[in-house]
């Protein structure tokens, strides 16, 4: 379990994240929602051991989250950072060089289940294909959390639809959690059973998608579009 308790982070004098608190269990697929600005990717980092937060705890299992704790966290961030030379089984053997869990045949069945070229050097690929290693890197380790920030981001749909189909194939959902800052909800929809809403820093909604369709009758977005519409008008009072 990752557990935040009072978490703040400013950056300057912007708040980005204010007196947040929330768990996340292992065996969800969870989906991070917000507009630009509402501190997701900053959450993520935090999550992941990257940032320290200014005050409050973040815990795995108990223990504090420090940068130690990326060896138990696959984070993806949502910027390029492969080295541009490098072909893809260069970045997998890079991966494996750094991180005990990294499995150099997952890596490979990943690559080839979403066709990644792997003898391309990455700055011939195409903003697909980079899209596509960088979930193969990802997910060619075996960790217990992946944190993953808009994975989506300026992909085409068919794109999207294979790295979701991916997401699903290379998990366990008995002992693995992916938690997924996104803004293609109608296409994540169907891979998420929890949301957690953020808005300007704070969570706003914490909700399953089951609970979203039986209590509210509606699907994610609609529910979604309904929270932030209600939000707006509370705040303009």
């Amino acid at each position: 379990m990752i557990k935040l308790r009072n978490v703040n982070v400013a950056y300057g004098k912007r708040q980005v994240l204010n007196n947040v608190s929330l768990k996340v269990d292992r065996g969800k697929m969870i989906g991070l929602i917000g507009p630009n600005g509402s501190g997701k990717t900053t959450l993520l980092k935090l999550m992941a051991g990257l940032l320290q937060a200014d005050s409050g705890y973040v815990e795995l299992s108990g223990e504090t989250v420090t940068r130690r704790t990326a060896n138990k966290i696959a984070y993806m961030t949502d910027t390029d950072n492969f080295f541009p030379y490098f072909n893809a089984r260069q970045i997998f053997e890079y991966y494996e060089s750094q991180f005990s869990d990294f499995v150099m045949e997952k890596a490979l069945d990943v690559a080839e289940f979403l066709s990644v070229p792997l003898e391309e050097k990455l700055k011939s690929l195409s903003k697909g294909n980079r899209g596509r290693l960088k979930i193969a890197a990802t997910f060619g380790r075996e960790a217990d959390f992946y944190l993953l920030d808009e994975p989506f981001s300026g992909l085409d749909p068919m794109v999207r639809r294979q790295i979701a189909k991916g997401l699903i194939r290379y998990t366990d959902p008995e002992k693995q959690t992916i938690v997924m800052s996104t803004h293609e909800i109608q296409e994540a929809e169907p891979l998420f059973d929890e949301l957690i809403v953020l808005s300007y820093g704070n969570v706003i909604a914490t909700e399953t998608v089951d609970g979203i369709r039986d209590r509210y009758n509606m699907d994610t977005t609609s529910w979604l579009v309904s929270l932030f519409e209600q939000k707006n008008k509370e705040e303009a009072f």
